[in-house]
């Protein structure tokens, strides 16, 4: 079997988790969990039960190297792919595959959010194991789908159709929609044959540039002309080149939405994307009156269905709130009602209208 790499896409900002996340340290690098490991380190402790840490690329911007480096010290430096600039997941994908392709044509890659919760690790190493596999004896773009819950509106769809193929695990997608209404959530999840897109893509690499080519070709040639500079001391030059000239454009609109060979396998391993307090919420231990609690000195009176983040040595004391989201940093407090939760990201933009972009953020 072809030898397995894995990259990790760490450059986003995860503005909806202010005041946590920053600019200047997004919430890839926090334990937001309490686990005592960043949202960065568990994905690459997980990844490392598929591969070995040599094997494992992280994609991030340039001002965010030096905290990679001390969170994966087991990672080689060299492995720390920087960005020039944010061009969305399309060119981060290829930048990461033409590295590799310098050390390993016939690689077979995964590709994950830095930031997302597995709780079930075993059966994602399971059903990770069996894309990789068929990927390498296929020509399919896989992804991985999530069996929903419930009909939450904050995921993008899948539909699948029963087509043969080398898996009954293994479904042919039909569509992709991106978040949908309630009503039509509603439905998706009736039907039985739509799943949540978790946005972790598992290929050759042999396939993956040979669809590129069919369906972001410009993306291709950009990329394709300096190929054997990849993995040599020119290739920082010519990617600080090319890259601020890619389209801005992800790999689900660029790529997935248009191939014909892209297949999913419906999974259910503990997923969440971690976009909001709220999913946070779900995930975190309740206490009887179901807040849940971030910090070690947290007392509440009368108050439940709260999100509370402390610092770990901070003293908060509570009292009649119900389903709010408190996060207190050193920079910024937050409190807002669980429900207007999609506000957070406007508030970040007038913090920087009122105070500027010293604050923080």
């Amino acid at each position: 079997m072809a030898s397995t790499y894995c990259v990790i896409m760490a450059g986003g900002i995860g503005s909806r988790f202010w005041p946590m996340s920053t600019a200047d340290n997004p919430k890839q690098f926090h334990d937001i969990l309490g686990t005592g490991e960043s949202l960065l380190q568990q994905t690459f402790r997980r990844l490392s039960l598929l591969t070995d840490p040599e094997k494992i690329l992280v994609v991030t911007h340039r001002k965010y190297e030096a905290q990679v480096a001390e969170q994966l010290p087991s990672m080689p430096h060299r492995n720390i792919i920087l960005e020039p600039a944010r061009r969305n997941t399309a060119p981060c994908i290829a930048y990461a595959a033409y590295r590799i392709q310098s050390e390993d044509p016939e690689a077979n890659i995964l590709i994950a959010p830095s930031d997302h919760l597995i709780t079930n690790e075993t059966e994602f190493v399971r059903i990770a194991n069996l894309a990789l596999e068929t990927a390498g004896k296929t020509d399919y773009l896989f992804t991985l789908g999530i069996k929903p819950h419930r009909p939450d509106t904050g995921y993008g769809y899948i539909q699948f159709e029963e087509q043969e193929s080398v898996n009954p695990e293994v479904k042919k997608v039909k569509t992709f929609t991106e978040k949908p209404n309630l009503e039509i959530a509603q439905q998706f999840l009736e039907s039985g044959d739509f799943l949540w897109n978790a946005g972790i893509f598992i290929w050759s690499l042999k396939t993956f540039k040979q669809e590129l080519e069919v369906h972001q070709s410009d993306l291709f040639q950009n990329f394709e002309q300096g190929a054997e500079l990849f993995g040599s001391d020119k290739e920082e030059e010519f990617v600080n080149k090319i890259y601020p000239a890619c389209e801005n454009e992800s790999i689900d609109y660029g790529l997935m939405e248009k191939s014909n060979q892209v297949y999913v396998i419906p999974s259910d391993f503990g997923w969440s994307d971690l976009g909001t307090w709220g999913s946070l919420y779900e995930h975190k231990e309740l206490d009887e009156h179901q807040n849940a609690l971030v910090g070690k000195k947290i007392l509440c009176y009368d108050s439940e269905g709260n999100i509370v983040r402390m610092p770990k040595d901070k003293v908060a004391v509570i009292e009649g709130l119900k389903e709010y989201i408190v996060v207190d940093t050193p920079e910024a407090l937050l409190i807002c009602k669980m429900t207007n939760e999609q506000l957070i990201k406007s508030f970040v933009s007038d913090v920087k209208l009122s105070f500027g972009d010293k604050t923080g953020i």
